[in-house]
């Protein structure tokens, strides 16, 4: 069976973007991606557009028509919407796409222009992502829903506030080296626990941002294209719960996460001990430890002694969130998969440098839409010496 091969990549500056209009971002990013491949534009035949809510961000929808007019692209152009796993959802209809033979070239985005309306009604947008009647009509977003999930697992595991906090530390320190990084200043676990109360045990610092920025990776069939530094989707999983916390049988579990990352690994032929480095979906610090347990990273109850001990450090035994995460990077939602994807790429390049992983082969992104109620993980593999 032909590989898939990830030919390009690119990626805009994450943060508050003023200047620039959703539409800019997308093709900034794009345009970064082609000229990495070394394709011609013509030479795509699949566009996916990963992007959760431009309608109420940016007031446009239609975006990958959109972004295919600007680009001049004659191929089909599809927008993938699944809450905060757009991108990685784009992602795998790529990868099919060119698996089954219907495309051989493949242009994924991600993108997402949140700060042209104000905080409260980026809120209000965010929360269109959980259950509108059960949940965002009694005024619980997303802090309070994770909120739960962290009391849970502090109550059944006796997870620590500390080692909550100290993700949002680990995760500073790594985009404090990655120059498109939305936050790159280091804090302190003292930083993280005396900053502003958003839902206990949640504090601002345990949140990710409200984020501009675009991404975008080429991913075509390895029989049509060859390239220096091969790096290959090797694996996609994708799985579904419900959307309300009160429906699902566990508040320490991401049901999907566990499903899309077993299918995930059977596809690629690996298990959770062999991958390198994961980019995870920290949206909430108590998101990256129910990650690390749920991926297979260490058993259940045990990802608050991982982060504890500096496993999931650049120098640790399987680091996490080298980009700097959700957390430090920034989450511009629907753009967050691809920027997941690009960072693999870059470390399995060996180009990542002062934060590289050392002889990293094989890695993981896990992207996650609402409170768990869709996953979507991929597997990378490197594939030169």
């Amino acid at each position: 069976m032909t590989k898939v091969l990830a030919a390009g990549i690119g990626i805009t500056k994450f943060g508050e973007h003023w200047e620039k209009s959703l539409r800019e971002l997308a093709i900034e990013a794009v345009l970064k991606a082609i000229e990495d491949a070394g394709i011609e534009r013509a030479d795509i035949d699949a566009l996916f557009v990963g992007s959760m809510s431009p309608g109420r961000f940016a007031g446009q929808e239609h975006v990958a028509a959109l972004i295919a007019g600007e680009l001049g692209l004659k191929c089909s152009a599809t927008r993938v919407e699944a809450a905060c796993a757009s991108g990685g959802l784009a992602i795998r209809h790529a990868y099919h796409a060119l698996l089954s033979g219907k495309a051989k070239c493949a242009l994924v985005i991600g993108v997402e222009k949140m700060t042209e309306v104000g905080t409260g009604e980026a809120i209000i947008t965010l929360a269109s992502a959980a259950d509108q009647e059960w949940e965002a009509y009694y005024g619980v977003t997303f802090p309070g829903l994770y909120a739960m999930l962290a009391r849970r697992h502090m109550h059944e595991f006796g997870t620590a506030r500390e080692q909550l906090a100290l993700v949002a530390v680990k995760n500073h320190e790594h985009g404090s080296m990655n120059p498109i990084a939305q936050f790159r200043n280091k804090i302190t676990v003292e930083d993280v626990l005396n900053s502003s109360p958003v839902a206990e045990p949640l504090n601002l610092l345990d949140c990710s941002p409200i984020t501009d920025g675009a991404a975008a990776i080429v991913l075509c069939r390895e029989d049509f294209l060859k390239v220096e530094k091969p790096v290959y989707l090797i694996g996609s999983g994708h799985a579904t719960d419900t959307i309300a916390l009160h429906e699902r049988s566990s508040l320490v579990e991401i049901k999907t996460t566990k499903l899309a990352a077993k299918r995930a690994y059977e596809e690629a032929g690996i298990k959770p001990e062999q991958v390198d480095l994961a980019e995870v979906h920290d949206c909430f610090t108590i998101a990256e430890i129910l990650a690390y347990e749920d991926l297979g990273f260490c058993n259940k109850g045990e990802g608050g002694k991982l982060i504890e001990n500096g496993e999931t450090s650049i120098k640790g035994r399987i680091p996490i969130n080298t980009s700097g995460g959700l957390k430090a990077c920034g989450h511009p939602v629907g753009a967050t998969g691809v920027k997941q994807a690009v960072e693999i790429v870059i470390q399995l390049r060996e180009e990542a440098g002062e934060r590289q992983v050392k002889d990293a082969r094989i890695g993981l992104t896990h992207n996650v839409g609402g409170s768990g109620a869709t996953c979507v993980v991929h597997i990378w593999e490197k594939g030169f010496s």
